[in-house]
């Protein structure tokens, strides 16, 4: 299935120069929707996942279902306030500033393998700080599936740098420029 075709491009979006990639186009499509479900499933269906862990908040809108579809559970991670019990908190630094993440002190348990998902890969810093959350509760994280990766960002290098093999991310769609 032609992913890239069904995701809308709206050029200078949110600021001139930048061309956001609107997934919803691709997600009110049943066909798509069960296509990229499944496409990442059939990736780690043989890693006995655990526990997906979606980043808020499209992450939400894939990793449900992923998890269903893996006999696995699911743990969000959120931005600040969000959440009502205990929880950790990782600050990361963004091209115009700094965000918070957090996760509930409770989500996993040290050893759990998880598989981290989100809808968009781009320099890495959501995801990295994700991934920091989870290593914090010492569970083991097998991969990372992504619906796009915004290749020339280099947020799979910024993954690699932190440990993680190339080939335990997993991008449906990848633009290069």
């Amino acid at each position: 299935m032609d992913l890239k075709a069904l995701i809308r491009e709206i050029p200078d979006f949110p600021r001139p120069g930048v061309s956001f990639k609107d997934i919803t186009t691709v997600m009110r499509d049943p066909a798509a929707l069960a296509y990229i479900i499944r496409s990442m499933a059939r990736r780690f269906r043989d890693e006995r996942i655990e526990m997906v862990v979606g980043v808020e908040s499209r992450g939400f809108a894939l990793g449900s279902p992923l998890a269903y579809e893996l006999g696995a559970g699911f743990v969000l991670i959120r931005k600040p306030g969000k959440l009502p019990a205990d929880k950790i908190r990782v600050e990361y630094e963004l091209e115009y500033g700094m965000d918070a993440l957090e996760i509930h002190k409770d989500a996993l348990a040290p050893g759990q393998r998880v598989l981290m998902v989100d809808d968009l890969l781009a320099t890495g810093g959501t995801m990295g700080a994700a991934a920091r959350l989870v290593q914090q509760l010492g569970a083991q994280i097998v991969g990372f599936a992504f619906l796009i990766e915004l290749a020339y960002l280099g947020g799979r290098q910024r993954l690699e740098a932190m440990g993680f093999d190339s080939d335990r991310i997993l991008a449906l769609v990848r633009y290069d420029s």
